[in-house]
C-alpha cells in the first residue's frame, strides 16, 4: 500500500512554474485568454451551441473587409483560448477600434456558416488597451 501525501501549495506552485517554462507562447496566451474570459463571466466559445444568445470575450486575431456587390461586410475572428468565432458586421467597411490584437466582448445569437461559429451584427464592447 502506498501512502499518498496531500498536495501542498508549494507543489502546485512548482507545477505551475514548470508548466509556464515548458509551454509554448501560444499555449500560455490561450490559457491567459481563458482566465480573462472566465473572470468576465463570458461563455467559452467551445461551449456555445448554435441558436443560443451568447456573450463571448476574447482577442481579435484577424479582421478583413469583404466587398460584395449588394452588401459589404467586415469580418473579424475572435479567439477566447478555447476556440474561435467569426464576427460579421453587415454593411460595414470599417469600425474604429476593431483591429487585430484588440480585446473585446460580443453578444449575439450564434449561428453556423460553412461549419464555423458566427455572430452577425453583435453588440460589442471594446476592452481597454494596455498602455
Amino acid at each position: 500500500m502506498t501512502d499518498t501525501l496531500p498536495r501542498t501549495a508549494e507543489d502546485s506552485g512548482l507545477k505551475r512554474l514548470f508548466r509556464r517554462i515548458t509551454a509554448s507562447d501560444r499555449e500560455l496566451d490561450a490559457e491567459n485568454l481563458q482566465e480573462v474570459s472566465a473572470r468576465s463571466g463570458a461563455e467559452k466559445v467551445c461551449d456555445c451551441p448554435r441558436g443560443r444568445y451568447a456573450t463571448v470575450t476574447g482577442r481579435l486575431t484577424s479582421v478583413r473587409y469583404t466587398p460584395r456587390t449588394n452588401q459589404p461586410t467586415l469580418e473579424a475572428e475572435l479567439f477566447d483560448g478555447t476556440g474561435s468565432i467569426t464576427i460579421v458586421f453587415l454593411g460595414r467597411r470599417r469600425i474604429a477600434g476593431i483591429e487585430p490584437g484588440r480585446s473585446l466582448s460580443v453578444e449575439g445569437r450564434l449561428a453556423l456558416r460553412d461549419g464555423r461559429k458566427v455572430i452577425f451584427n453583435p453588440v460589442y464592447t471594446l476592452e481597454p488597451t494596455s498602455p
